[in-house]
């Protein structure tokens, strides 16, 4: 979107405190707290053309496709909601006619050494908690042709690591190519000269496949990360989830995944409270956690939503235990990760540089993705390190010297 506004002649600001006099608001509407954050922005700026601030307002993405009649009645000063596919109809609308040539180039808002780059769009799974195949519909696949021209872009502009996402990456290419063909794009996308770190993000557990940890191990570009949620481990609760996959088939994979590739970083996540979560069953789950001791580790509180399967039971956990278990889990995670952390010390690293702040450099390694991972913070003495000066989107070695509960404290291996 931005990419077409530009070349219809907008000048682009992805800034919220911008002098716009167009405003577009792209939103989210999978569970309660992100759909109230957009509807907060949404009146936001709904009282800024109230008075005159902006001239235009306009809303577009999931909160809109879900709820798109309610939001009309509600939210009058908003010119026009948009759904999730209707990105054509509000170029025409802002007189800013579609480019087919541009379909693979980007104004990226990430900082300029990294972008995400999504594989697919929508999900075939049923899952009982989850909203998103009613907004965005069944799996479509991009094509790797289509694909590896928009990596081609990216890495013209700078770009060096790709993280790879989708509702669900392991799906990728069934409705393309009649079989899964992460491993082929992955294969592909590696050969793309100037990326030099790809990672994947929200792998579905059932059918996961297992070539895919074969390319991870051979090929230095794809990191040894891998964001799969999961959800939870008990046999009730993923039986009414409709995830298809027993608590000791989950087991089981976690454990190819670690044979197969040595050392790799696990990030996933948990749902807390779903219906009829019984004290044992929650119990079960952070006996799991703590026997699992994943690298990395996200909990969110079950969300009641409408229109899915589970909106049928009853939400008859007390909020209030939603969030302790919450804090139990994320607590024996912070254990986890301080542990996992102590591990590394005196070892030398490969890390990305993302950002100076505060006269020390911000980086990651490749078992952590941005913004939901760990950093490593990193000094240098001028005198020591020979007045060397980093730069962002550097991959560089460094050698860790401290560690806290999810940071680790490192200096330059020159």
């Amino acid at each position: 979107m931005l990419r077409q506004l530009k070349a219809a002649g907008f000048d682009i600001s992805y800034d919220s405190g911008s002098n716009s006099n167009v405003v577009i608001i792209n939103t989210c509407g999978f569970i309660n707290d992100a759909k109230e954050e957009s509807i907060n922005t949404i009146l936001h700026w709904a009282q800024l053309r109230n008075i005159g601030k902006i001239e235009q307002l306009y809303v577009m993405g999931c909160l809109s496709e879900r709820y798109k009649e309610d939001l009309i009645k509600e939210i009058p000063e908003v010119d026009k909601f948009y759904g999730v596919n209707d990105l054509n109809q509000l170029l025409q609308d802002l007189n800013a006619p579609f480019r087919q040539e541009l379909i693979s180039e980007r104004i990226i808002t990430t900082p300029a050494h990294y972008a995400y780059l999504k594989i697919a769009e929508g999900c075939d799974h049923q899952c009982a908690f989850c909203a998103i195949p009613s907004i965005r519909g069944g799996n479509v696949s991009k094509t790797i042709e289509d694909l590896i021209r928009e990596a081609q872009f990216l890495a013209s502009i700078g770009v060096k690591e790709l993280m790879l996402i989708a509702q669900d990456l392991t799906s990728y290419g069934v409705d393309l190519y009649g079989k899964k063909y992460l491993s082929n794009l992955l294969e592909k996308l590696s050969q793309v000269q100037g990326i030099e770190w790809i990672r994947l993000h929200y792998a579905y557990p059932l059918g996961f496949p297992m070539e895919v940890l074969d390319v991870m191990k051979d090929n230095n570009k794809i990191c040894n990360y891998i964001d799969i949620p999961l959800q939870h481990i008990n046999n009730r609760i993923l039986k009414s989830m409709k995830r298809g996959l027993s608590g000791d088939k989950t087991r089981e994979l976690i454990d190819k995944m670690r044979t197969k590739v040595p050392g790799i970083a696990i990030r996933t996540s948990m749902i807390v409270g779903y219906p009829g979560e019984t004290t044992e069953e929650f119990n079960e789950l952070k006996e799991f956690v703590r026997q699992t001791k994943f690298e990395r580790l996200g909990v969110f509180t079950y969300s009641h939503e409408e229109n899915t399967p589970a909106y049928k039971l009853e939400d008859n956990v007390r909020p209030a235990v939603k969030a302790r278990r919450a804090e139990q889990l994320m607590s024996l995670q912070q254990e986890i990760s301080e542990a996992h952390n102590a591990s590394l010390h005196g070892k030398i690293l490969k890390v990305i540089i993302d950002k100076e702040e505060n006269g020390k450099w911000i980086g990651r390694t490749e078992y952590d993705s941005p913004e939901v991972d760990n950093d490593v913070i990193i000094e240098i003495d001028p005198e020591k390190h020979h007045n060397f000066t980093p730069e962002a989107g550097q991959i560089m070695n460094v050698k860790v010297t401290g560690w806290d509960t999810y940071d680790l404290y490192a200096e330059p291996v020159l």
